[in-house]
């Protein structure tokens, strides 16, 4: 993991001096070390958390010829089979670095790269013959990368703190951008919360050119238009999501430092706790978890199970209303954004615990939920969906019950809730968020704390809602109603919510990396080829990874 910060300016040399700033904003990404490149208009700067390659694998670094000069922010899983696979070609490597990799990679195939690359980055490379910038993010935007145009200078970064060093900044809210937050929970990646500064999206790279033009393209998408093959049998597909996970965390494992991961007691934590700990060998994984004074969120009885079945060595950091609180304001400084929750705090103080401890990285859970199909949103979108179908049937109020445990509780309390709430737009079927409409509809009442002054400078530009729709792929209409209310669910929770301001931020505050194993890309395309019972199997929830996690 690493921060990184560049300028390709179109008026004059690029600035060593505001460089070393915009990296000096990053250093909480890299303690390890920090490193500067400049070639006449174009400059980058690097702060780096040493993984792989301690001694060797400084950056900015380049090819043999001095060609292209490469950053990375994150980790290339399979930079072992690609380096084979380079020398094998003639390439020739000075250093064990998976950074060294990506330079070869990127000369001998060009952008088509990418697609053979298994990890979590955003990168920079620059081409000094043909004086072009060219930057890619990750199939799921793990890893964050921030742009600007700020007076004739193009700007990147990973953090926006970076790039408000600028002198040409605003240094202003976007009210877009804010009102986005109050609605969807977060920014969509064509604002931020900061004018004039934008992101790059997931799964896209952009090149720069000397002329100061600029070319999108986007080099990966989820997909599942894919039909399911129903009738093959449960067991070989069972096999091979085992197969794929344990490779996975395989070569997530690979570190010149330890790997922890962590545990919450649930069970994705648990199933990826188990196949590092087989790989590993029984006690010596170190396992962390959050607990909290509040019995209600409280799993700790469920981490020390988990924690004893498995042989780890198990640390816990429990929380309480206080210790929350406290943290926030370092929260916010680092998720860079308003929060709607208060999730990110906990998640801030467990990585903390992880640093403490004198880790650098932890193996995360993230990414089960949203592939396999297993929040309640997930279960709602499908009994409303028969509720449209059914408007009569006396087994509706029984499902919805089923779905959400409030309503569980309090019948009597509830009843109107199930009118009032679940019927909104509830024969809109063919609507494209309609699985969602409901929670973005929830969510937005926020919109109303915020100054009349922002939200009507806001409503000058599409709605947040509207925007979300035009970004979505021309192939969503063939996908399934689940698969549509999934690919939603990783468009907006899950990239710019779950791996950004609750993720990389939380951990990367703490200079902690975090690896993902079920974002693998192998595991995301096997999951979006299931059959949707295999997901989603009436209303059980992660029906297939329950039947892997039962094997372990």
């Amino acid at each position: 993991m690493c921060g990184l910060a560049g300028i390709y300016s179109h008026r004059e040399r690029a600035s060593r001096e505001l460089l070393l700033e915009m990296a000096g904003e990053l250093r909480h990404r890299g303690p390890d070390g920090a490193g500067l490149y400049l070639d006449g208009r174009f400059g980058m700067a690097n702060t780096r958390l040493a993984i792989v390659d301690l001694e060797g694998g400084d950056q900015p670094l380049s090819d043999e010829r001095g060609r292209f000069w490469v950053m990375q922010n994150g980790e290339l899983y399979n930079y072992v089979e690609l380096r084979d696979e380079l020398g094998e070609l003639g390439h020739v490597f000075a250093t064990r670095s998976d950074t060294e990799v990506i330079a070869h990679a990127y000369e001998q195939w060009g952008a088509q790269f990418l697609h053979r690359l298994n990890g979590d980055f955003a990168l920079a490379i620059w081409d000094r013959e043909r004086r072009e910038l060219f930057l890619a993010r990750d199939r799921f935007g793990v890893r964050p990368l921030f742009l600007a145009d700020f007076g004739g200078d193009f700007c990147f970064a990973s953090e926006a703190k970076a790039l408000l060093r600028h002198p040409a900044a605003s240094r202003q809210l976007d009210p877009v951008g804010v009102v986005d937050v109050f609605t969807l929970w977060t920014t969509l990646p064509d604002r931020s919360a900061f004018a004039g500064i934008r992101q790059l999206p997931a799964a896209h790279y952009l090149v720069v050119g000397e002329d100061g033009a600029e070319r999108l393209t986007r080099w990966w998408d989820l997909d599942f238009s894919r039909e399911g093959d129903a009738t093959r049998p449960e067991h070989e597909l069972v096999e091979e999501l085992h197969a794929l996970l344990a490779d996975s965390v395989r070569i997530r494992l690979r570190a010149d430092v330890t790997v922890a991961t962590y545990l919450s007691g649930g069970l994705d934590s648990s199933e990826l706790a188990a196949l590092a700990s087989k790989q590993l060998g029984e006690g010596t994984l170190s396992a962390f978890g959050v607990g909290f004074a509040d019995a209600q969120f409280d799993e700790s009885a469920e981490q020390d199970e988990i924690a004893r079945r498995l042989d780890v060595s198990f640390q816990r950091t429990t929380v309480d209303a206080g210790a929350i609180a406290a943290a926030f304001p370092r929260v916010i400084e680092l998720a860079e954004q308003p929060l709607v929750r208060t999730a990110p705090a906990p998640l801030l103080h467990l990585s903390g615990a992880v640093h403490a401890a004198g880790l650098k990285i932890v193996l995360t859970g993230e990414g089960a939920d949203e592939l396999f199909g297993g929040y309640d949103i997930f279960r709602e979108d499908k009994v409303r969906r028969f509720w449209a179908r059914e408007p009569e049937s006396s087994l509706r109020p029984l499902l919805l019950r089923r779905v959400n445990r409030w309503l569980a509780t309090d019948p009597a309390q509830s009843g109107g809730l199930l009118h009032s709430f679940y019927r909104r737009g509830l024969e809109q079927v063919d609507d494209p968020l309609y699985s969602h409409r409901l929670r973005f509809l929830n969510t937005s009442r926020c919109v109303r704390l915020l100054h009349p002054e922002l939200v009507r400078a806001a409503g000058e530009s599409a709605s947040p809602l509207e925007r979300l729709t035009e970004m979505l792929p021309s192939s969503f209409d063939s996908f399934s109603s689940l698969g549509k209310a999934q690919y939603l669910e990783v468009a907006t929770l899950l990239e710019p919510y779950l791996l950004h301001a609750q993720g990389d931020r939380m951990l990367m505050g703490s200079s902690v990396e975090g690896r993902f194993p079920y974002l693998d890309h192998r595991v995301a395309e096997f999951a979006a080829g299931l059959a949707d019972g295999h997901r989603l199997r009436g209303l059980q929830e992660k029906y297939l990874l329950r039947k892997v996690a039962a094997r372990d």
